[in-house]
């Protein structure tokens, strides 16, 4: 990726360190703030990368060699 130039950063989260959740959506005056992660789900966020590319077509192509590199599914999101 770095030799490619899409590379931006990367990284695992740690496994056993503390999680919590803020949430400003429950209609209170304060943002509710728990532990554990926000939703339940099979599904776990185990690290992230942001790549910098130019269209959709290459960034379905970085996931692909991403998910191949790393043996686990990835989901791409644009950052805003």
């Amino acid at each position: 990726m770095k030799e490619a130039g899409v590379y931006l950063l990367a990284g695992g989260l740690e496994e056993h360190g503390p999680v919590f959740s803020a949430d400003p959506t429950q209609g209170a005056d304060e943002v509710l703030l728990t532990d554990g992660p926000y939703v339940e789900t099979k599904e776990v966020l185990g690290g992230f990368c942001a790549v910098d590319v130019p269209d959709e077509e290459t960034a379905r192509v970085w996931a692909v060699k991403v998910a191949e590199a790393c043996g686990w599914p990835q989901e791409v999101r644009r950052f805003m």
